[in-house]
């Protein structure tokens, strides 16, 4: 039987059938565009559009569950989706939604879950017992894999560091808190941080550029990423002790943070005299999210 997978993005919805002998290399794949402007109901029926068209596509029919990542988390009391940054979707009984629309059963796991899942089976952590999946781009995102299942949680929010505070942080999060991770080391913070130095408003990888070439506040901005990051992994490695983390997003191609020197860093705030985790690069591309969801049928 194949897996089916579904990865709901704010921009775009992928879908990807797998073939679970070579579930690494999808059989079938394609995109449309998300348009969550247009509402909840439209983002139910783009969804259904896109299984309609793997069935079209590929010739086989669709199966009896499929697995979907989301933005966000359904909170395992109500069913209803919270926490997402498609705001419409917040609130919503997606999942039960979505199985209704399909006429299949539906899966539904948090899209840093399907990323850590994916990379934990199938990508950079293969084969490691216990795994943190990092998402750290315009946000901060995270799921945990032991033994190749999520730990989602009573509250369903397993995983989700980018919410911890960091001692002397005090920028307002959307969460309603403040110094969240999010806010001091998600790309768009550390180009905040770095307009503030310098009056200008540029991306994270032009300031990567500049901190290649010396440049004094391209080199603090990069240096707030290590030492920031290091302590808001030492607590998840204190608590969960992973053997492996892997970082995806766009801050996650800044190469210190796979050096010694951060290594060190990390080292400083961790229960221990060294620190042995493994720190990682995806491997899997964008393919990991949808990778994941299809992941969430195998029983």
């Amino acid at each position: 039987m194949n897996l089916w997978g579904i990865d709901l993005g704010g921009t775009k919805i992928e879908g990807a059938i797998l073939d679970p002998a070579k579930p690494d290399k999808a059989l079938h794949r394609l995109r449309v565009p998300t348009e969550s402007a247009q509402g909840y109901e439209h983002i139910i029926s783009q969804i259904a559009k896109v299984v309609t068209m793997l069935e079209e596509e590929s010739g086989i029919k669709r199966p009896a569950a499929i697995g979907i990542g989301t933005p966000g988390a359904s909170e395992p009391s109500t069913g209803l989706q919270k926490n997402s940054n498609t705001l419409c979707l917040n609130g919503q009984p997606l999942r039960a939604d979505i199985a209704k629309a399909l006429g299949i059963e539906v899966r539904l796991a948090n899209d840093a879950n399907c990323f850590a899942l994916a990379e934990a089976t199938l990508g950079a952590a293969k084969g490691a017992p216990v795994v943190m999946g990092l998402i750290l781009g315009t946000g901060c995102g995270g799921g945990v894999v032991v033994n190749q299942h999520i730990i989602e949680g009573l509250h369903g929010i397993g995983g989700e560091w980018g919410h911890n505070r960091l001692p002397g942080e005090t920028e307002p999060c959307y969460c309603g808190k403040s110094g969240c991770n999010e806010q001091v080391i998600a790309g768009p913070s550390l180009e905040r941080y770095y307009a503030g130095e310098t009056g200008q408003k540029i991306r994270l990888p032009e300031i990567s550029q500049r901190a290649a070439a010396g440049e004094p506040a391209a080199v603090a901005t990069l240096e707030r990423l290590r030492t920031k990051f290091a302590e808001a992994i030492a607590v998840v490695i204190n608590i969960i002790d992973p053997h492996a983390v892997v970082i995806g997003g766009g801050v996650g191609n800044i190469d210190l943070l796979y050096d010694e020197r951060t290594r060190a860093e990390v080292a400083k705030f961790v229960f221990n005299h060294e620190v042995r985790t493994a720190f990682l690069k995806p491997t899997l591309g964008d393919s990991a999210g949808v990778f994941g969801a299809a992941m969430l049928t195998i029983d």
